[in-house]
């Protein structure tokens, strides 16, 4: 960094991370200088041998003056004492931060020595990264590094302070999080105090055993790695439980709970109710865990990944199983929750929005063994037997899981908020929210312009309703059946086209009865479902992408096994076939109430434009961005009308898709609900036709797939940016494509 962020930063202790901030401070000249106050002249003296101070002292008050940046580093208790030492000598544009591991009883010792007013520099601060070692010398210049470290601005807080910590935090490379103050002790309470506490607790306990001696002799390495944090200094950690007493004590009382209903589960031996709690705490870890790795990038609109799709792809060929349906997979786990008795499910997709809504309901009390394989175990609570959720329930990338949930919710006797990642919070909820509240839902899009979260309100008496759909809409209808489970009387949708009808046949197969009349569907509210077997096809949105591709590649040879080919969703082998492809497909049979089959696309023959036929659209909304490529690839023009929903996807799929076409060479023109594609292909001509491009995706995952399937038929490196939801629906899509041919490379970013 060229100019210093500081002129003067004064320590007032220099312990573990004290000595680790002055270390980053020195190694990036962040300061023109650096002093430290210490009651050990040692310490003072080693600071300086070590080059992380110029000058040492023994009084505060001397340590600060001039000092445009002050950092207690010092026992939370100590705090105002320090803070009346340093008051009268302060510069008034001074940042005055801590690093206590406690917020309220810090500001409540600011509050105490300025009755008058805080200062506007004060901003408490808490870096959640230690050492087993203490002091001046156990300090590490990467200490911070990957960790997360916690602002809590005040109201008096100026703004120009918080920015300026929060650039020597990130110059620290640490990921900076501004906090309430109460959450701060509440949640470190349950996160840091109560795991410390327990160790503390269980060593103590072990150590009490005449045999300790054996048990620590014969420890396995879960006992090391939980007990490890019992070798923190015991004084800080004193303080800390007193500091932060009340939180605290919450939070042991709510462990304790949680151990005795364990405790009863393993003495009266209920061993689903504890297969299922223990199910659920694995599954809640790996779950959060992974969104939490994204969350932080995809709220702040940043890239995480990208394709890089080299030139000069020779082959693409090879015989495949795509990951499950998703939304045959999304369906599973609702229905299979609410029905009575257990249903097991196979060929379950484990991509991270169908794992959102698996742990949804865990969420709300459902048991659920798996996945393992694709294989789920679902014990089944029956129409009343969910539980209110402690908190809001997080769906990912995933508009199908939401607008489906919503309807399933809005029925319950207990409130709810649906949320999701920065792609879904961006999609609109009012088209399932307006016919929900017409059956007496109370629902809230608590989000700008009617966009999630969803904040839905407890209704146990919903009313059926007659409903005509104003655009086709699969989510949107399977929300109002959902919902009509529980209402009174008969719920019918109206479909100006027809629909994927999934929810219909997966209804059907929990033995609740569905009425089909046309474009018509009907339920009576008030039966119930019978748990029963779920075999999940292969997904054909997923399997379009190799379809567009073997049918854009000279001698390519593609088969993909059993592959759903529910006839609400066939529209992209129809509409390929019209284009001319050479398309087969064979073996049909049925599995689950879906019928599948397998679908063999050869190289051959040079697609043709075409007008798409507007009854198609329904039955191929997903599967467009990829047949844009194909259009892209035909001789002559296509041309899509009657598709405005695509703009209300993941991404405004028609505008995103024609910028990136444009981008690489291809003249099109998108419309207010279609596009227009001039497609640059030359009967039996398959040279490339793609230029190099950098490709925004917008975090969408069907563009990251579709764009990728144009290396094949590319001239220069292809980038595709913001591809990390790619894993969201085809987990195994970048290993099925080079394995298949396709020349991609995958780049995780960190910035």
């Amino acid at each position: 960094m060229s100019t210093p962020l500081f002129e003067k930063v004064a320590f007032i202790g220099l312990g573990l991370i004290g000595s680790s901030l002055a270390r980053v401070i020195a190694a990036q000249h962040l300061a023109k200088q650096v002093v430290a106050c210490t009651r050990s002249a040692k310490t003072l003296h080693d600071a300086q041998q070590l080059g992380l101070i110029d000058a040492g002292y023994h009084q505060a008050a001397e340590a600060v003056v001039a000092a445009d940046l002050i950092v207690l580093a010092i026992p939370v208790e100590s705090t105002a004492a320090i803070l009346a030492e340093i008051k009268a000598v302060v510069a008034p544009h001074a940042i005055i931060t801590d690093v206590g591991s406690t917020k309220a009883n810090v500001v409540a010792a600011a509050q105490a020595v300025y009755p008058e007013g805080l200062p506007a520099g004060f901003v408490p601060g808490h870096p959640i990264a230690g050492a087993e070692r203490t002091g001046v010398h156990a300090g590490k210049v990467d200490l911070f590094a990957q960790h997360k470290v916690i602002l809590t601005p005040l109201p008096s807080s100026a703004d120009w302070a918080v920015a300026k910590l929060t650039q020597l935090w990130q110059a620290a490379q640490a990921e900076v999080i501004c906090m309430d103050v109460d959450k701060h002790d509440e949640v470190l309470a349950h996160t840091s105090h109560l795991p410390h506490l327990l160790a503390y607790a269980l060593v103590q306990q072990l150590v009490n055993r005449e045999d300790n001696l054996d048990i620590f002799r014969y420890a396995a390495g879960g006992f090391r790695d939980f007990s490890r944090i019992a070798a923190s200094d015991p004084q800080m950690w004193h303080d800390i439980f007193f500091a932060n007493k009340t939180a605290i004590l919450k939070a042991v009382d709510g462990f304790s709970t949680q151990l005795a209903a364990l405790k009863q589960c393993i003495e009266t031996e209920q061993r689903q109710t504890l297969i299922g709690q223990l199910g659920h705490a694995q599954a809640a870890r790996q779950h959060f865990n992974h969104m939490l790795a994204q969350k932080p990038l995809m709220e702040k609109h940043n890239v995480a990944q990208q394709f890089t799709i080299l030139p000069g792809a020779h082959r693409f060929q090879g015989k495949f199983s795509v990951p499950g349906d998703k939304s045959v997979s999304h369906r599973s786990i609702m229905f299979g929750a609410i029905a009575e008795g257990t249903t097991h499910v196979t060929g379950f997709l484990e991509g991270e929005d169908a794992l959102a809504t698996l742990q949804a309901f865990r969420d709300m009390g459902v048991s659920i063994e798996g996945p393992k394989n694709g294989e789920l175990t679902i014990h089944g609570v029956g129409m009343q037997g969910l539980k209110a959720p402690a908190s809001a329930l997080y769906m990912g990338n995933s508009g199908t899981a939401m607008r489906l949930l919503a309807g399933l919710l809005a029925a319950q006797s207990f409130d709810s908020v649906l949320t999701g990642d920065a792609s879904l919070s961006k999609r609109p909820m009012e088209r399932i929210a307006k016919p929900l509240r017409l059956m007496g839902a109370q629902i809230q899009s608590t989000g700008e312009r009617g966009t999630p979260p969803l904040s839905i309100s407890a209704q146990p008496a919903l009313q059926a309703i007659d409903y005509d759909l104003p655009m086709a809409s699969a989510q949107v209808k399977s929300g109002i059946l959902l919902a009509g489970l529980w209402a009174q009387g008969t719920t019918t949708v109206t479909e100006p086209e027809p629909t994927r009808d999934h929810t219909e046949r997966m209804l059907r197969a929990f033995g609740y009865e569905v009425k089909t009349e046309g474009n018509r569907i009907s339920l009576q509210g008030g039966g119930q479902l019978v748990a029963t077997d779920i075999q999940v096809p292969s997904d054909i949105s997923s399997a379009a992408f190799f379809m567009v591709g073997a049918a854009i590649c000279q001698d390519s040879d593609i088969t993909l096994e059993a592959v759903g080919i529910n006839p609400t969703r066939t529209g992209i082998i129809e509409i390929l076939k019209q284009m001319g492809a050479d398309l087969t497909v064979s073996n049909e049979r049925i599995a689950g109430g879906e019928p599948i089959a397998d679908i063999r696309i050869r190289g051959s023959r040079t697609l043709k434009g075409i007008h798409i036929p507007e009854d198609q659209v329904p039955l191929a909304i997903d599967e467009f961005p990829a047949l844009f490529i194909a259009a892209a690839c035909a001789q002559g023009r296509t041309v899509l009308t009657g598709a405005a929903e695509l703009r209300v996807k993941e991404s405004d799929r028609i505008q995103v898709m024609a910028d990136g076409l444009i981008q690489m060479g291809i003249d099109c023109t998108p419309t207010d609900d279609g596009i227009v594609i001039e497609g640059k292909g030359k009967d039996g001509d398959w040279s490339a036709i793609f230029a190099g491009a950098e490709i925004e995706s917008h975090h969408d995952h069907r563009i990251a797939m579709s764009f990728s399937m144009a290396g094949l038929r590319s001239y220069e490196t292809i980038r595709i940016v913001g591809t990390e939801t790619v894993a969201t629906s085809f987990p195994s899509f970048t290993e099925l494509s080079k394995q298949a041919g396709l020349e991609i490379q995958v780049h995780e970013l960190t910035e």
